[in-house]
Formats: C-alpha cells, sequence, structure tokens
C-alpha cells in the first residue's frame, strides 16, 4: 500500500501539474477549510514547529510548498529579524497568502514565488532552516524533494517537516479514521466544491510512508540526527533533522 502513486484525478497529467490544478482551484477556500475540518488544531501544530525554530533563532527559512503562507507568517511574526522565502506551484494559493502577508505588515521580511520543490530555485547552503507543512506528501518525487532541500540548508541548519500522520489503534483512532475518510471529504466537497480534493487527502495520507519510514528517507536525503514527534493522538507528525 505504501508504495502506491495517489493522484487527485485519474488523467494524463503529471502528479505536479494535478496538484497545482487542485490547490488552485479550492484557494479561495482552503483557509477557512484547514481551521474548520482540523477544528483549529493546524494552528496549534504550526505554533509547536515555530517554537522549535526559535530555538535556534534562524535569519533566513524557506518555507517549502508554502501555500498561502500560514507558516511563513507565524515564524516571521515569533522570531525577530528571520527572513523568510516561501515556494509553491499553486499560484491562486500565492496570492491569497501574499493579501495575508501584507494585511499582517510582513512584506519586507516574507516573501512567497512561484517554486518547484524538486526543483529549487536557491543557491547551495543558503538557509538556516528549511520547512514544510502538509506539503511533502504531494511532491511527485519525495525524495528529490527532501534532497532539494538538503541542497539548500546551511551546514548546522535544520529541516522540520509537519505531515499528516495515521492513530494508532483505540477508540480515539476509530472514530478519527472514520471522520477522515467519510465525513471528511463530504464536507470538503460540500465547501469547497471540489469533488477529489478532500477524498485525495487521506487517500494520500494512507500511502505516505511516515514516522519510521519518512524518517528514514530523511536521513537517505542526508540529513542527520533524525527524528520524529507524534502530535495530537499521532494525527499528525513533526519531523526533524539537522545537515551535518
Amino acid at each position: 500500500m505504501k508504495d502506491k502513486v495517489v493522484t487527485p484525478y485519474q488523467n494524463r497529467l503529471s502528479k505536479k501539474e494535478q496538484v497545482a490544478g487542485m490547490f488552485n482551484h479550492i484557494a479561495h477556500r482552503y483557509d477557512f477549510l484547514n481551521h474548520f475540518l482540523s477544528l483549529g488544531v493546524d494552528r496549534l501544530w504550526r505554533k509547536r514547529v515555530v517554537r522549535k525554530l526559535a530555538l535556534n533563532q534562524p535569519s533566513a527559512m524557506l518555507d517549502v510548498a508554502t501555500g498561502t503562507g500560514d507558516l511563513a507568517i507565524a515564524a516571521a511574526r515569533k522570531i525577530d529579524n528571520l527572513n523568510v522565502q516561501g515556494i509553491d506551484i499553486a499560484m491562486s494559493m500565492l496570492e491569497r497568502g501574499k493579501q495575508k502577508i501584507v494585511k499582517s505588515k510582513l512584506e519586507h521580511r516574507v516573501q512567497i514565488q512561484l517554486g518547484d520543490a524538486e526543483n529549487i530555485g536557491f543557491d547551495d547552503n543558503r538557509f538556516d532552516c528549511v520547512t514544510a507543512a502538509f506539503g511533502v506528501r504531494n511532491f511527485e518525487n519525495v525524495a528529490k524533494g527532501l534532497s532539494e532541500m538538503h541542497r539548500v540548508t546551511k551546514p548546522g541548519g535544520q529541516v522540520i517537516i509537519l505531515e499528516f500522520s495515521q492513530p494508532g489503534k483505540g477508540v480515539f483512532a476509530f472514530f478519527y479514521r472514520f471522520y477522515f475518510r467519510f465525513l471528511l471529504p463530504l464536507m470538503g466537497k460540500i465547501v469547497s466544491g471540489n469533488n477529489r480534493a478532500y477524498t485525495y487527502l487521506p487517500e494520500s495520507v494512507e500511502v505516505f510512508p511516515d514516522r519510521e519510514a519518512f524518517t528514514k528517507l530523511l536521513g537517505d536525503a542526508g540529513f542527520a540526527n533524525c527524528s520524529f514527534k507524534p502530535l495530537t493522538f499521532g494525527v499528525a507528525c513533526m519531523y526533524t533533522g539537522h545537515k551535518a
């Protein structure tokens, strides 16, 4: 199951093209659905990442698959003198993010632009930290994307990745899986107007190599001291690593 490739749609476009099209289509409702469908817990997860970042007081950060810029904005608000670059393949998401950046009066420290995680347009050893929140499972080539993230990280810098995970056994896990597989896709479809986006979400999580498997992929990409921390009963995981 873990080696199965899941795409948003059944057509001849590449996964990358399909993902970009999907997020361009749902961008107008993306932020609302993120917060509504997660009951606001996604904000707490990003705060955990920012607190982890703040321990090292980075000055240059790259946020990969930045979407509408939630993590980039949260980091810039919390960490003084931090300059953030964000990249994403969906222009409509970036347009929403730019509006939020201006509203937050952070345009002098946060810039987001079109960019491909598997071909990052920045020099080697450019950033103190590289992050990605709920975007890595959408990469067409996860290994290549992680390798690129390693390339642009400075020696001694860190990577922090947030991704959905799958809780283990028990009552919570049972009800969560029912919600994630049935209720979330239905509500997402009604609100976003997209038939596939929130069906693709649980499908992509189910086949994604999470926890130990993903930690190994980080190590294979060149990062050292890789680890993961389950969040909210294992619904998500925060992965960390360092560049030697």
